[in-house]
């Protein structure tokens, strides 16, 4: 069978990949490996900007109402009050919360949404090669029924970690480890602690990390001193000599163990996301701690940019160098977050003399509300910005646009979702004027978008929707990209609208 786009791997990654293929009329296929949808929760934190990029595929549904909000987290050391450190309250002008919530949730959303368009996971079939030509791949694929050839126009290897993709390409993965050994356990219990975020439990050396998930179950992070091979027996020893002498109730409490798992932690970054017409995107590019929820939502990031590009170049109306930007934009994201993420596990879990005093001196830190409101925007996703990439500001010639000093976002930053009213005149929000993949042309004067409207639709097709804040203050035009990032800012030009167009789109 042939397709447009086979996309490897049915989590995160490639579900928003494949849905923000399928919802442009593009033909995809996702194949994987695994017998069925997974059931254990696995990732579990779903930040303002995945939340964002579920939103414009009209896959986020109610999981605000299913999730528990994160508003802060609460310490808890020896028999002293409990520390609660807030760090989002409802209402906070510009601040979504980071929602706690199951992977299995956003999987069960993004398959139904895909199925919306038609598309269904081709469950128990494995990748076993592909071969790549100037115009399409060929890829080998095993399932129950034999052995079957699929050619496609494209592939996206979305298969985690161990990707067999990313094997096949023989790209580098390279990394160090960041702790050896962690217990990760999905635990039903009734724990007299807040389930208004992470809880931190401490008394001595002796620690461990709580994360609330629905169901009154709680998410386990406790860091291994010894080597360890069973991990359910390992959670069951974990549950009686550490986490629940800590907080001080009967072993009873625990109703069940729903999950466990015994990982390493490390970090790893390949060395290209692009091999022609094959792509790596999500687990299969970067792997990373889970401090700070980072993995899926980066992963669901790669998916969207790549989406767009791809649906642009197959769409003919984009050159095939645009693809060469999926990796020089979201690269650098992968890297800041492995920064992130491995500074901040070795802060918070390496048990040594120096993080145990850095601990100490940091812990004040977090009652200053610019320190907090710095880490939450860092893990939230939302101050990410490609200006510094190929089609941001001051890299892309003199078709950039000219805002006005000091005027922000330029090409290449996220666009905040403002209140505006659509060509309708109804009210509506800037991102909900970038759903289904469409650009969105925000001006405040009408006749400047009566003008540079055909020009956009000329160049990226129909799907260039116009929008006019609701507030009083842009004499920019603004041409935004689907994932919601600033793709050209000026004064309302049609000549220089077609010049950023036709070099930078159509030409890269």
């Amino acid at each position: 069978m042939d397709t447009t786009v086979l996309v490897v791997g049915a989590g995160p990654t490639g579900l928003t990949l494949a849905c923000g293929l399928a919802q442009r009329g593009i033909g995809v296929r996702v194949i994987d490996a695994a017998a069925a949808p997974a059931t254990s929760s696995r990732a579990l934190s779903l930040q303002p900007r995945g939340a964002e990029v579920l939103a414009r595929l009209d896959a986020l549904r109610d999981l605000p109402e299913r999730a528990i909000p994160a508003r802060g987290t609460t310490l808890y050391a020896g028999d002293n009050r409990p520390l609660e450190i807030p760090i989002w309250a409802p209402g906070k002008k510009g601040q979504r919360p980071t929602m706690l919530t199951p992977q299995t949730f956003i999987e069960q959303e993004l398959r139904e949404r895909l199925a919306e368009h038609g598309v269904k996971v081709e469950w128990g079939h494995r990748l076993l090669s592909f071969e790549p030509n100037a115009a399409s791949v060929t890829a080998a694929v095993e399932s129950g029924g034999g052995q079957e050839s699929v050619r496609a126009d494209w592939l996206a290897g979305c298969d985690g970690g161990h990707s067999i993709v990313r094997k096949l390409t023989g790209v580098g993965f390279p990394g160090n480890p960041v702790l050896e050994k962690v217990l990760l356990a999905d635990v039903r219990a009734d724990w007299p602690m807040t389930r208004t975020g992470s809880v931190m439990v401490s008394r001595g050396h002796q620690e461990f990390v709580g994360m609330p998930l629905p169901g009154d179950i709680w998410r386990l992070f406790v860091r291994l001193d010894e080597d360890r091979e069973d991990a359910e027996a390992t959670a069951r020893e974990v549950l009686r000599d550490l986490v629940c002498p800590l907080i001080g109730v009967p072993e009873d409490s625990v109703k069940s163990i729903v999950w466990t798992s015994i990982f390493r932690i490390q970090e790893r970054l390949v060395d290209h996301y692009r091999f022609g017409r094959v792509f790596l995107a999500g687990d299969a590019a970067h792997l990373h701690s889970p401090t700070g929820g980072q993995g899926m939502n980066t992963g669901m990031g790669d998916a969207e940019n790549l989406a767009w590009k791809l649906a642009q170049v197959i769409s003919g109306r984009a050159a095939d160098g645009l693809l060469d930007t999926y990796e020089l934009e979201r690269r650098p994201v992968a890297e800041g977050v492995l920064r992130f993420t491995t500074s901040g596990t070795r802060v918070l879990a390496a048990n040594t003399r120096w993080t145990r005093a850095l601990r100490t001196v940091a812990a004040p830190l977090l009652f200053v509300p610019l320190v907090r409101t710095a880490l939450w925007r860092a893990a939230s996703g939302l101050t990410v910005s490609y200006r510094g990439g190929p089609l941001g500001a001051g890299r892309v010639g003199r078709f950039a646009g000219k805002p006005g000093p000091g005027r922000s976002p330029i090409a290449g930053d996220r666009v905040p979702d403002i209140a505006c009213v659509g060509e309708d005149g109804r009210r509506t929000t800037l991102h909900q004027g970038v759903m289904g993949g469409a650009w969105a042309l925000l001006t405040s004067d009408k006749a400047a978008a009566d003008r540079l409207l055909p020009v956009a639709r000329e160049l990226l097709g129909p799907d260039v929707v116009p929008v006019w804040p609701a507030a009083e203050g842009l004499t920019d035009a603004i041409l935004v990209r689907p994932d919601a990032h600033v793709g050209w800012r000026g004064e309302p030009d049609e000549a220089a609208l077609k010049g950023w167009l036709t070099e930078v789109v159509q030409a890269r």
